[in-house]
């Protein structure tokens, strides 16, 4: 994800991200984000493990054709009040504004935070950008005493945990 100025486009709705899939296919993934968010958004359950996260984000970020940067925000039990996606970039980064990560974390009242966003490319490896901007999330939310649990790079494949990489 690199710093650079960039115009803030509006984010499209999955259909249209995902238009070059057969209209089956879109389907078949809306009904699986569907039945994701009914388990573990609307029963608020705990996301138990790097693996079911990585799964739910995998099929929100996964074939987007564009960077996408988004958050799951969580209460003091690690339990899912939201999943939202937060800024749209390029093919090849997008601009996180820290200001308004905090601003939409406090509107949530979490507690903590994971972070994820996509690489177009398929190759789910952090850049010196990525790492940058973690650290700078990092910070700028313990001043509000709210955590950041990990960052997770979907790509192609399993996807990124920098929690899980001792990169947190």
């Amino acid at each position: 994800m690199k710093k650079k100025p960039q115009l803030s486009l509006p984010l499209e709705p999955d259909a249209m991200r995902r238009a070059d899939l057969p209209e089956s296919d879109q389907a078949l993934v809306a009904e699986a984000i569907k039945c994701l968010e009914q388990k573990y958004l609307v029963k608020q359950d705990v996301l138990t493990s790097p693996e079911a996260t990585r799964d739910y984000l995998k099929l929100r970020l996964y074939g987007i054709h564009y960077e996408v940067f988004a958050c799951l925000y969580l209460d003091n039990r690690h339990r899912v009040i939201r999943y939202e996606e937060l800024f749209r970039g390029t093919v090849d980064g997008a601009t996180v504004h820290p200001r308004e990560v905090v601003r939409k974390v406090l509107e949530t009242g979490a507690a903590a935070v994971i972070l994820a966003h996509n690489h177009p490319s398929g190759v789910a490896e952090p850049s010196q950008a990525d790492l940058r901007i973690t650290q700078r999330l990092k910070e700028a939310l313990a001043l509000v005493d709210v955590r950041v649990l990990d960052h997770v790079i979907v790509g192609d494949g399993q996807g990124t945990s920098l929690a899980e990489r001792g990169l947190l």
